[in-house]
């Protein structure tokens, strides 16, 4: 069995962070782990990539390979490593190629119903 689900979501799910929306998309993919709390991943193109700067911080996951992270720059400052994307994730986890997530204290994500 997959450490892992990536399914696609219905609707809209929004990302905001100090008062505004930074991302907004309706092709979004869900990825469940375990007991963590699903992550929603944001094709780039919908991401608020103006907003985003590679930051420094790189990590592994043993499910899902290295992942870059990403500073927020804001006009009330900048949020740390607010984002983080796979680059090359290893074989199972190709849906979230070219998808930026958020960590969730410090971005807040929602799902939307339409």
């Amino acid at each position: 069995m997959a450490a892992f689900t990536i399914e696609p979501v219905q609707g809209t799910v929004v990302a905001r962070a100090d008062g505004m929306v930074v991302s907004e998309t309706s092709a979004a993919v869900v990825l469940r782990e375990g007991d963590y709390d699903p992550v929603y991943y944001f094709p780039r193109d919908d991401a608020g990539m103006e907003f985003l700067d590679r930051s420094p911080k790189v990590t592994t996951c043993p499910h899902k390979g290295q992942a870059t992270h990403f500073d927020m720059v804001l006009a009330s400052g900048t949020i740390s490593d607010a984002a983080w994307s796979y680059e090359t994730p290893v074989a199972g986890a190709e849906a979230i190629v070219g998808r930026i997530a958020f960590y969730p204290d410090k971005v807040t994500v929602e799902q939307m119903s339409d």
